[in-house]
């Protein structure tokens, strides 16, 4: 009776602390991800430890140390006001932890600075932590142009598909499709985005695209921008957002392989000597020595009375005899086909049915 009252009183303890065991791994999942410093302040040189919690388990991470930046507004100026030369890569563990050494080194632009880590590849994450490059120029933060500001309002896409063409090896391209909101006092025409395409761990190339339209205060608008890459382009791509010097969005792009192109490769490896081959056997059939119709009519009648095996027994039977006659004829007594192939004899007087065997005709 024990055992059978322990039971259900356990499944009541265990259902009773499930739900919020739950709702605590839940939370952690929609916190952001941090990121700490070993310290705030180091010399060019230097180096400094950061660590980071929450982020997404086995992300490949990238540590910059950024100029004109504070963790409220982000990297304003991209990855163009960061040390690039001086940054390094991380793989998070199993549970999204990391710890790093990052050297210390100047910015392109003044500070206020910041460590910042975003992800490389994969859904887009970042985080900043303040920094200070000890000896580095620092400056006021650019103001912000006053009137309209735009914000991104939803989540950005990219509309179309490939076609056959693309499958040979043709540029890839889609259409860019956000909608924003225009934040600011004054009205916004003729916005110029930038547009970036990144592939891997590389640095996006931007691209100036203007739209025709006026965004007026408290209105929002659809933008529609193409995006197209290279030929023959393929593997995991990132399509970002700029406006005003400062990332909006980014959009995850995987580009499949143009299979096409390597269909063609090997057909051509398959082809071109196969048509090399027949051309020289063509070559070699027209230059070499032909023997004439006559000789070869003399030649094979050798061949056969040497090897009689060869040839049928019907046309051996029906060849013809060899030219020279039989020792006991001479040409001008041969009997010819009416008489027979046999040796001479005596002519019995007794036997009157014998033939008479001819006899050679001497001198008179």
């Amino acid at each position: 009776m024990r055992g059978r009252v322990r039971i259900p009183a356990l499944v009541t303890v265990l259902a009773l602390l499930l739900p919020p065991m739950a709702a605590v791994s839940a939370s952690a999942a929609d916190d952001p991800p941090v990121v700490k410093l070993s310290k705030t302040q180091a010399g060019t040189g230097g180096s400094v430890t950061v660590t980071g919690t929450g982020w997404r388990p086995r992300a490949l991470l990238m540590l910059l140390i950024c100029g004109q930046s504070v963790p409220s507004t982000g990297v304003s100026g991209g990855t163009n006001s960061c040390a690039n030369a001086d940054g390094r890569a991380v793989t998070t563990d199993g549970e999204g932890r990391f710890s790093r050494k990052l050297p210390v080194a100047e910015p392109p632009v003044p500070c206020p600075c910041v460590v910042h880590v975003a992800t490389a590849t994969g859904p887009k994450a970042e985080a900043d932590a303040i920094f200070q490059v000890a000896g580095h120029a620092v400056e006021p933060l650019p103001a912000e142009p006053a009137g309209g500001r735009l914000s991104v309002l939803t989540d950005t896409r990219l509309d179309g598909s490939s076609g056959l063409l693309t499958w040979f090896g043709a540029p890839p391209a889609r259409t860019f499709v956000f909608t924003v909101g225009n934040v600011g006092t004054s009205a916004v025409k003729n916005p110029v985005f930038q547009v970036g395409t990144s592939h891997g761990v590389f640095a996006p190339q931007w691209e100036e695209q203007q739209w025709r339209g006026t965004i007026q205060p408290g209105r929002k608008a659809r933008i529609e921008l193409p995006v197209e890459l290279a030929a023959g382009a393929h593997g995991d791509y990132a399509v970002s957002l700029k406006y005003g010097g400062k990332v909006m969005a980014e959009q995850p792009w995987g580009v499949g392989r143009p299979w096409g192109v390597t269909l063609f490769w090997i057909l051509v490896c398959l082809v071109v000597p196969a048509a090399l081959f027949r051309v020289g056997m063509a070559v070699v059939d027209r230059i070499r020595p032909r023997q004439s119709a006559r000789r070869r009519g003399l030649r094979l009648p050798e061949v056969a009375f040497r090897l009689p095996g060869l040839r049928p027994r019907e046309e051996a039977r029906h060849a013809a005899p060899p030219s020279s006659a039989l020792p006991w004829f001479t040409p001008d007594s041969d009997p010819g086909t009416a008489g027979r192939l046999s040796a001479p004899h005596d002519e019995s007087p007794t036997s009157p049915t014998t033939p008479t065997t001819p006899t050679r005709k001497g001198p008179p």
